[in-house]
């Protein structure tokens, strides 16, 4: 069951490929649960600290999304879609 700060599937086919994957010489928290805890953290206004666990550790978190900032990561995904997507049935 996906949470409200989630990404949907769909959303998340479209962001992954836009993240960089380096490995760093140790297991890599999965992007994807670290991502929804970076937008849980925006969304809910909270500090790092308070990012809930089952998003992986909150300077995991903290420490993706500023490594993602400063290498453009952030900026490439909003010049690629600067709007909602929207899902039209057929």
């Amino acid at each position: 069951m996906r949470r409200r700060y989630e990404l949907s599937d769909l959303e998340w086919s479209i962001i992954q490929p836009l993240l960089p994957n380096k490995p760093r010489g140790i297991p890599r928290v999965d992007d994807r649960r670290v991502l929804n805890g970076i937008l849980w953290r925006f969304r809910a206004g909270s500090p790092w600290a308070d990012v809930p666990e089952r998003y992986g550790p909150y300077t995991t978190c903290y420490n993706r999304f500023v490594r993602w900032r400063k290498a453009g990561v952030w900026d490439h995904v909003y010049e690629r879609y600067p709007r909602p997507l929207t899902v039209t049935s057929s």
